[in-house]
Formats: C-alpha cells, structure tokens, sequence
C-alpha cells in the first residue's frame, strides 16, 4: 500500500509545477487547396476552422509541427509561472 500511495503523491506534485513556456498558435489561412499531409498537421495541432487557436506547451514535436507549415500558422509565446 505504501508503493501506491508515494506514486500518488509525485503525480499530483507534478501537475502542481507548471513553469512550463505555452504557445498560443492560431490557423490564420484556409486550407484549401493545401497538400494533404499539411492538413495532417494542423489537425494534429488541434486546429479545425481559420482564426482558431489553441494553446500547446512549448516542446520539440510542437515545433516540429509548426515549423512544417509556418505560412499557415500565427504562434505568440506565452509566458507562465
């Protein structure tokens, strides 16, 4: 029982700590007539209609992404602590 119990409590103190730097990224442009692994990506952003946004945390696979389709994307970096 006391395995559980340490295993609860570091993941409830990592959920705690959210220092983290976001990116705040918004589909400025359509994607019509836009190839379709491009569309992939925004999809897997989380983005659906044009002037969406969502907010991502700041980590190399997000980056990755929009750095793929930078003409289609509006990114702020948003600062937290």
């Amino acid at each position: 029982m006391a395995v559980k119990e340490n295993s609860q409590s570091k993941s409830k103190s990592k959920k705690g700590g959210n220092n983290e730097k976001q990116l705040k990224i918004r589909l400025k442009r359509s994607l019509i007539g836009h190839p379709p692994k491009h569309r992939e990506v925004v999809k897997g952003l989380g983005l659906r209609k044009v002037d969406s946004e969502v907010i991502r945390k700041d980590c190399p696979e997000i980056r990755g992404m929009i750095n793929k389709i930078p003409y289609l994307l509006d990114v702020k970096e948003l600062n937290t602590k």
